[in-house]
């Protein structure tokens, strides 16, 4: 198997090793192997992705629904008033899920990715640089919330409808111009001016809340979701790192046989695009 993955990715092995390896791999995709997925199993992939798709798409029509309680500006606005408000509470579960599930909300759940992925179309741009911003932006914001919170002699009650309409968020003229501010302006713009999911690498305040938390799960290296790879399977196709929603290099980290990174999604594109098993997911 090794053998094989080698002959196609090194030039200087003879051709006919190299026609080889690709035979052997498309009779084991036919067949079923062990170890190589096969007919059956590549389809579930892409309906995984399909699924994936369906649900962050569903999120981001949702999210006029439950814009406030993903809001940065009313968890402000509720410290003011000594209450602990949905943003606060929705923030506290991302980073408590991330103990377990890294950043998967992102990749799976978030209003944001249904958004950008659709722009993937007009914009397809990587974007490897700027991770730093969001946290210049995140740890004064914070900071700000902390403040106000504690200047008052800390929180009083819980009101996990604050500020929304029979639980809904959008339900005036007001309402409707803060949904659009984000929505155009701190999240579609970005999308299509600078790359792929650059409202992730660059703005989103709800980014470093899981970040902390899988930085944590790291130290302490208990059970959670992540990816697992062979690379002695790997053929160097670059296919996993060209279709990483969020630009990461995910064939260097197959290689380094550490796929981890502090911007990956779980979303599992990688997984689900390599035609010869190398990445896959895993919990411990």
């Amino acid at each position: 198997m090794t053998k094989g993955a080698e002959g196609i990715h090194n030039s200087s092995k003879p051709t006919g090793r190299r026609r080889a390896a690709f035979s052997f791999y498309q009779s084991a995709l036919t067949l079923g192997i062990p170890g190589i997925p096969g007919d059956s199993e590549k389809n579930s992939m892409k309906t995984r992705q399909k699924i994936r798709m369906g649900v962050i798409l569903l999120s981001f029509f949702l999210f006029p629904a439950t814009f406030y309680y993903l809001s940065p500006v009313l968890i402000v606005q509720a410290a003011t008033q000594g209450i602990i408000n949905g943003s606060f509470i929705m923030f506290g579960l991302l980073f408590i899920s991330s103990l377990v599930l890294g950043r998967a909300y992102c990749g799976w759940v978030c209003p944001a990715a249904g958004c950008q992925e659709a722009l993937f179309l007009a914009r397809g741009t990587k974007v490897t640089r700027g991770d730093f911003i969001k946290w210049v932006i995140w740890v004064p914001w914070i900071s700000v919330i902390a403040f106000l919170a504690f200047g008052r002699g800390g929180y009083e009650r819980v009101d996990f409808f604050y500020q929304t309409t029979y639980g809904f968020s959008i339900a005036d003229v007001n309402g409707l111009i803060a949904y659009l501010i984000v929505l155009l302006v701190l999240i579609a713009l970005p999308a299509y001016a600078v790359g792929k999911r650059s409202f992730c690498h660059h703005l989103c305040w709800m980014a470093p809340f899981m970040i902390l938390g899988r930085k944590m799960r790291n130290t302490a290296e208990w059970p959670s979701l992540k990816l697992a790879a062979a690379p002695e399977r790997c053929t160097h196709c670059h296919t996993c790192t060209q279709n990483c929603p969020m630009s990461l290099p995910v064939e260097a980290m197959v290689g380094r046989k550490i796929v981890e990174n502090a911007e990956c999604i779980l979303c599992g594109t990688c997984v689900d695009g390599c035609q010869f098993g190398v990445l896959k997911y895993s919990f411990f």
